[in-house]
């Protein structure tokens, strides 16, 4: 309904993609990021199948991101000499286009931020729902009461925190951690490139895994622990957190370690996979991680980008009743989330043992069993029937 004023927290990817369609809708759209600005860099993200692509293309972006795509990369798998064992081919990890993560939210900001206002360096500290609204306080800025609010924050949502209930009722650790780093230029990568830049390497301890070259981040960890506690924006404890568990590691790894002392971009989080029955309480929803989260498991950008767009397509078909919308989102993503609740990355990653790490190389030594999860991939990532909205009131 035009006029009505919305809350979008989080501007990663999910938000600004739902911050498109509303305002285009005739929403009066406000996003807030506790970052203090756009994030660039990050690991690769892709898109694959028609579903996915069907949203980029009515949104007009698809094009744009052909432009900004990565090479795809072959993925190389090598023991502590350098030796392949295996190669994960890039059409299995690639998708039919890939971007940079950060290139795709710099992408989204770019038609959003002359219809939409952003708010960086803020976050939502408390809310309270109101027969006609919600009343939302922040940390910085002065309270404000908006007539939705929505959730795009990611795994630690706070929207999701204040609507639903504490994380601990949804999100579930699965016994493992991740970080990528080296999104900044100069990172000093540690020995010889690969020979060719549309490859990546990837060395395997039991229960270890470090990725390092190829055009993306460089430099990736995935390793098995026991649940840490720590604080999540105290980034020189993470770096040190991460050497501790890759103490004694062998291969390129010390290196690796080493060349985290002066960079700037650096993540490290928890795999853990988000369970919910519904998206949606009261004036409140949550789209893309935060709802339907599995970290590292694949299709997280395609479920936000395919969830902003029926979020904000079902109410404009209910006339901005966001009752029937939200039960109509509910539903509808319910369905095509089915990957998101279940698997484990950091078991694939990062095997907990020799025997393990052999078992997994096989699997893309073997061109029927290759096949065979390049279908079922397939399967997931074109898994919903896409409705056709009510055309946008406002052009981009």
């Amino acid at each position: 309904m035009p006029g009505k004023k919305v809350l979008i927290s989080g501007a990663g990817i999910a938000g600004p993609a739902l911050a498109y369609w509303l305002s285009r809708y005739g929403y009066d759209v406000t996003v807030v990021e506790r970052a203090p600005s756009l994030r660039g860099g990050g690991q690769a993200v892709d898109f694959k199948g028609r579903a996915h692509r069907t949203v980029l293309e009515k949104m007009g972006i698809w094009d744009e991101v052909h432009l900004r795509r990565t090479g795809k990369t072959d993925l190389r798998i090598v023991d502590e000499h350098d030796r392949p064992r295996a190669t994960i081919p890039a059409e299995f990890t690639g998708g039919d286009v890939e971007i940079l993560r950060g290139d795709l939210g710099t992408l989204l900001h770019e038609r959003t931020a002359d219809t939409c206002a952003y708010v960086f360096g803020d976050h939502i500290t408390a809310m309270d729902e109101t027969p006609s609204g919600v009343d939302v306080t922040f940390a910085c800025r002065p309270p404000e009461t908006f007539d939705l609010v929505f959730g795009a924050d990611g795994l630690h949502s706070a929207v999701r925190h204040h609507a639903f209930g504490p994380e601990d009722r949804f999100v579930r650790f699965l016994g493992y951690y991740y970080a990528v780093a080296g999104g900044s230029p100069g990172l000093p990568v540690p020995g010889p490139p690969p020979a060719e830049r549309s490859v990546e390497l990837m060395y395997n301890e039991p229960g270890r895994l470090a990725v390092y070259g190829g055009p993306k981040t460089p430099l990736m960890f995935v390793f098995a622990s026991r649940e840490l506690d720590y604080d999540r924006h105290d980034v020189g404890r993470q770096k040190r957190m991460l050497a501790d568990a890759y103490a004694g590691s062998g291969w390129r790894v010390p290196e690796m370690i080493a060349a985290l002392d002066d960079e700037p971009e650096f993540y490290l989080d928890s795999i853990s996979r988000v369970h919910m029955r519904t998206y949606t309480s009261g004036r409140a929803a949550l789209v893309g991680d935060s709802a339907y989260g599995n970290v590292l498991g694949g299709f997280g950008t395609g479920l936000a980008v395919v969830g902003a767009y029926v979020l904000a397509g079902e109410l404009a078909a209910a006339g901005g009743d966001h009752r029937t919308a939200f039960a109509r989102y509910d539903e509808t993503m319910y369905g095509y989330a089915k990957i998101a609740r279940s698997g484990n990355a950091g078991r694939f990653l990062a095997p907990a043992s020799r025997l393990r790490i052999r078992m997994r190389d096989r699997t893309f030594s073997n061109p029927f069993l290759l096949r065979m999860m390049m279908k079922l991939t397939d399967g997931y990532a074109t898994g919903v029937d896409l409705r056709d909205y009510p055309a946008p009131t406002t052009t981009p």
